[in-house]
């Protein structure tokens, strides 16, 4: 083979190889989320899935009849875990601006603050925070917290499973949520104060939730996360999700993550936003 035949040959391997990588990074198409919609209505319809989770909290609509009791005030129950997404999972709302599509996988999709920021708040920080192979943490970044809470008689710990326990396999769940934009501000909330919990009043308590960030809105929904993309989940919660945003430092956030009891050391994906109405419930307050 002449040497200039093997050199096209060459640029034309190299120029295709180039175009995967950079497709493979590149967001999923609305084809993709939309089929990932069409096989959750498919494999859940007339299965008898209760509502589903994550909604837009601004939207009350929902034609989801299951039943099942309102859990107990967060209060009354045991704070079981705490772990956050990467965008939230949730829209409404000060977190309403679309992350894009994302890799299909719950990654680089979700919702962001819609609010503005300081040169100082965005200003980089010089390690990386929570890194993970999804990336890491950066000013700007908006994540979703659950404060995770079972009837159960647990203590706090790592996944859902510190949930439940071998004498209650089906508690009563509730997720006490709030949405924080990470900042370069060392006067901004601190996350190991605000991931702080102790025993009040015999059962665990995460102490200092932020009290200045609206009425949570309360709806009836599951578990989340994007294994959950396209079957339903099986898990019934009620949620109190709190429509305005609190600004963090970005530091303490990776504090965190460096060590905590839950052995939650980076960022979880997001699963899609639900819109299937015959998936949601209604909101009534």
């Amino acid at each position: 083979m002449k040497a200039s035949n093997l050199c096209i040959i060459t640029l034309a391997m190299t120029t295709s190889f180039g175009v995967l990588a950079k497709d493979a990074n590149a967001p999923v198409s609305d084809a993709v989320i939309s089929e990932q919609r069409q096989e959750l209505a498919e494999n859940t319809e007339d299965e008898g899935f209760g509502p589903q989770s994550p909604r837009d909290i601004d939207s009350k609509a929902g034609n989801n009849t299951t039943l099942f009791s309102t859990a107990p005030s967060y209060t009354e129950m045991n704070l079981c875990n705490i772990h956050f997404h990467k965008n939230a999972e949730h829209k409404g709302g000060e977190f309403t601006v679309y992350a894009g599509n994302g890799d299909g996988e719950g990654y680089q999709t979700g919702y962001r603050y819609s609010g503005k920021l300081s040169d100082a708040e965005l200003a980089p920080v010089k390690n990386k925070v929570c890194p993970s192979k999804h990336g890491d943490l950066k000013p700007g970044d908006t994540i979703e917290v659950h404060y995770v809470h079972s009837t159960a008689q647990v203590e706090p710990g790592p996944t859902l499973g510190a949930c439940l326990s071998d004498a209650n396999k089906n508690p009563q769940l509730r997720v006490e949520t709030q949405v924080y934009v990470l900042v370069n501000d060392k006067n901004a909330y601190d996350f190991e104060e605000l991931t702080e919990h102790e025993v009040q009043d015999g059962v665990h308590q995460a102490v200092a939730i932020p009290t200045n960030t609206g009425k949570p809105i309360q709806y009836m929904g599951s578990t989340t996360g994007p294994g959950y993309n396209e079957k339903g989940s099986p898990f019934q919660v009620t949620w109190s999700v709190r429509p305005k945003v609190a600004k963090v430092n970005i530091e303490s956030v990776g504090e965190w993550c460096e060590g905590n009891v839950f052995d939650e050391d980076h960022a979880h994906g997001v699963r899609n936003l639900v819109v299937n109405k015959d998936l949601l419930s209604e909101i009534v307050n």
